[in-house]
């Protein structure tokens, strides 16, 4: 229980159903969809396609989606993996003929060919109880008559005008006069409205074929793109087997790569070998072995992970008590590391949002268009803005995740799931880049180790070891901080706060939600 005398939110609380999303109102329209029926994953849709007009500079239709989904009728967790692949006549060979060494985050070359529609449409058959066109009028309407811009979105803003005004559509549908809105200042995307309508009538395939589709690839290739229209209509979603490993006798799951979440799982592993209960949870001691963790299980992620469908990724070692043994062996509690070197193996911005309804089903939902604001480039003729997944791509030769024809990038958004004993334990996720797996890892081991709330192990203070320094939130206890520079740790203090977070923990028939006050959300429990 929290200390009252404190600022603070308290868990929300009910019997029946439950949503936590990263802004008010999609909280709301996820618990009308549940309220009038609906299921998890019906209101997961309705809540998502909203955030993508009042949260654009995180989430959109030009972007991509991962899905972790409980059923209660086969008691089983589904995986969703909806990332979008380059377009075909992209290839590392092409780029170097351009005299292009990189793909920068507003290239035209970082587009990926969006997925998150086609996801919400596959979700919706498999596991939905409503129609796609039904649960999209929430959205169409924000788009069409505006809504005021949320406090946390509008203090972000400013800092991507001139990328938005680079682009004739960014500027136009983004900025008011020129400038960002400022908090409260209603904003409009009556384009991008249109477009959410024709989805909402002719479905996905009215955005993968036809003409809007014929719309994006124009301005893709007026930017200088490879996209065809070939590229949208034969890309498609893919149902998943989760990867799961168990911590303290938790089954903790998550997409396989292409995605980081294997990031989550090894650095579980790894921390499983030390005694985390004797720790204070705001100490040096827990925060030294959660960076020296990430370190190790992070320099893996950009030496193997990449699209299994082009490359050899080794899950099942990376992921292996074995592997985790090898790791483990390198941190010392007195000291950190002087560099992260990975253990060979073998022969050689975003949205996230949870709901849970009155059947036992739970929907662990992640949605991004990877930077802020993506690309920062806008079809002019259907208001779409470009996620920039293809920038995670790597240039070098031979390397697992370099760039290629219809190849998924390395990924960044990863849902999480965690059962115990064959039922739903939590149903989280923790936003904002290569800090999502730490955050996960923290926000459980702060419910299973430290037994806090869900609320509380969310707004527990946070911090990530960057290349250049481990950069804490302000909220990190001072002694805690000098103590780990004593340890060899460079300490920065953080520019913003570390990502935004969301869970839902089913406990004996009531469900308890939380959600992070570092971004404009709410969680409500009924």
């Amino acid at each position: 229980m929290r200390d009252f005398h404190f600022p603070g939110r308290s868990v929300s609380i009910g019997t029946r159903y439950a949503a936590a999303t990263s802004h008010q109102q999609a909280t709301l329209v996820a618990i009308d969809v549940l309220r009038g029926g609906g299921n998890a994953v019906d209101a997961a849709v309705a809540a998502s396609a909203l955030l993508g007009v009042v949260e654009p500079h995180s989430v959109g239709i030009g972007g991509d989606t991962f899905v972790l989904y409980w059923s209660a009728r086969d008691r089983k967790l589904h995986g969703l993996n909806g990332s979008g692949y380059a377009p075909e006549g992209l290839s590392l060979d092409w780029l170097k003929r351009q005299g292009l060494g990189s793909i920068g985050g507003d290239s035209v070359h970082s587009v990926t060919i969006p997925g998150a529609v086609r996801s919400w449409e596959a979700l919706l058959n498999a596991f939905g109880s409503r129609k796609l066109g039904e649960l999209l009028q929430p959205a169409i309407a924000a788009a069409r008559d505006g809504w005021p811009v949320a406090e946390r979105i509008a203090s972000d803003w400013p800092a991507h005008v001139a990328r938005l005004a680079a682009s004739g559509a960014s500027r136009d549908q983004f900025l008011i006069n020129g400038n960002a809105p400022k908090t409260g200042e209603v904003l409009r995307t009556p384009l991008l409205a249109k477009t959410l309508e024709a989805i909402a009538e002719g479905g996905a395939d009215a955005f993968y074929t036809g003409p809007l589709a014929a719309g994006m690839v124009k301005s893709l290739n007026e930017a200088g793109g490879r996209h065809t229209l070939a590229d949208f209509a034969e890309w498609y979603p893919q149902m998943v087997e989760p990867v799961r490993i168990n911590y303290r006798g938790h089954d903790v799951y998550q997409i396989p790569p292409n995605g980081q979440g294997l990031v989550t799982a090894m650095m579980l592993n790894i921390l499983a070998g030390f005694d985390h209960r004797s720790l204070d949870p705001r100490g040096a001691d827990r925060f030294h072995l959660q960076i020296e963790a990430y370190r190790l299980a992070s320099a893996a992620r950009d030496a193997y992970i990449a699209d299994p469908n082009h490359a050899r990724v080794p899950t099942e070692e990376m992921i292996s008590e074995r592997y985790a043994d090898r790791m483990r062996d390198r941190i010392d509690l007195r000291r950190s590391m002087n560099d992260a070197v990975i253990e060979p193996i073998g022969p050689n911005d975003t949205i996230y949002l949870t709901t849970a309804d009155a059947e036992g089903n739970f929907c662990s939902f992640i949605s991004s268009i990877s930077g802020a604001f993506g690309s920062a480039i806008t079809c002019s003729r259907t208001g779409v803005l470009f996620q920039n997944r293809g920038s995670g791509f790597s240039t070098r030769a031979g390397h697992p995740n370099t760039v290629g024809p219809r190849k998924r990038s390395l990924h960044t958004i990863i849902p999480g799931f965690v059962t115990k004993d064959g039922t739903p334990f939590l149903s989280y996720g923790v936003m904002q880049g290569f800090y999502q797996p730490v955050g996960q890892v923290q926000v459980l081991q702060n419910i299973v180790e430290f037994g806090m709330d869900v609320q509380a192990a969310i707004d527990a203070p946070r911090g990530l070891r960057t290349g250049n320094a481990f950069e804490a939130e302000r909220s990190i206890p001072v002694a805690t901080l000098e103590e780990l520079a004593r340890r060899g740790h460079p300490i920065a203090t953080a520019g913003l706060s570390y990502g935004g977070a969301q869970a839902i923990m089913p406990v004996n028939g009531v469900l308890f939600a939380g959600s992070d006050a570092r971004k404009d959300g709410l969680a409500l429990a009924v």
